[in-house]
């Protein structure tokens, strides 16, 4: 779905937000739940629901896995810095990078270096494979940093 770009923020009132944290950390709430859960009738929250799905504040819903229980319980932050910043040279990266297995989420920065990723893999073992065999092997990688996380103070999608 493409969302329009726009400052949706002006939009939002108190209850609005408080139905986008409720759903947050509880998004499989029945209506009911979360009417009570922002004090107001489940038809107010059904349209106010309905309303931010339809606007694209609400993109979609989804199952939140812990990397241990699928096998990836090791979570890695890469920087990734490319040769240039041509249109090829960024389409192929972007191309490879985004089939990648493992791979949680990437991000276009500024600064330093052009992408951040996440990719959670196996184990050690799984990570020098990604490293040796993917990442060291794509046309117009620079280079690249690896950074291990040992543990996550706070792992959200988004805050309010």
């Amino acid at each position: 779905m493409t969302v329009p770009s726009v400052e949706r923020s002006a939009q939002l009132d108190r209850i609005d937000r408080l139905i986008l944290a409720h759903l947050v950390d509880h998004g499989r709430s029945s209506l009911a739940d979360l009417a009570e859960a922002v004090s107001v009738s489940a038809s107010s929250a059904q349209r106010r629901l309905r309303r931010l799905e339809s606007e694209g504040v609400i993109r979609g819903y989804r199952a939140v896995l812990d990397p241990g229980a699928i096998g990836r319980a090791l979570v890695v932050h890469l920087s990734v810095v490319l040769v240039d910043h041509t249109a090829d040279t960024v389409g192929r990266f972007e191309r490879w990078i985004v089939d990648l297995d493992g791979l949680v989420s990437c991000h276009h920065v500024t600064g330093d270096v052009d992408y951040l990723l996440r990719i959670d893999v196996a184990d050690v073992h799984a990570l020098d494979v990604l490293l040796r065999r993917t990442l060291a092997q794509i046309p117009g990688v620079a280079r690249f940093t690896t950074m291990v996380a040992t543990s996550a103070l706070v792992d959200r999608f988004t805050e309010l």
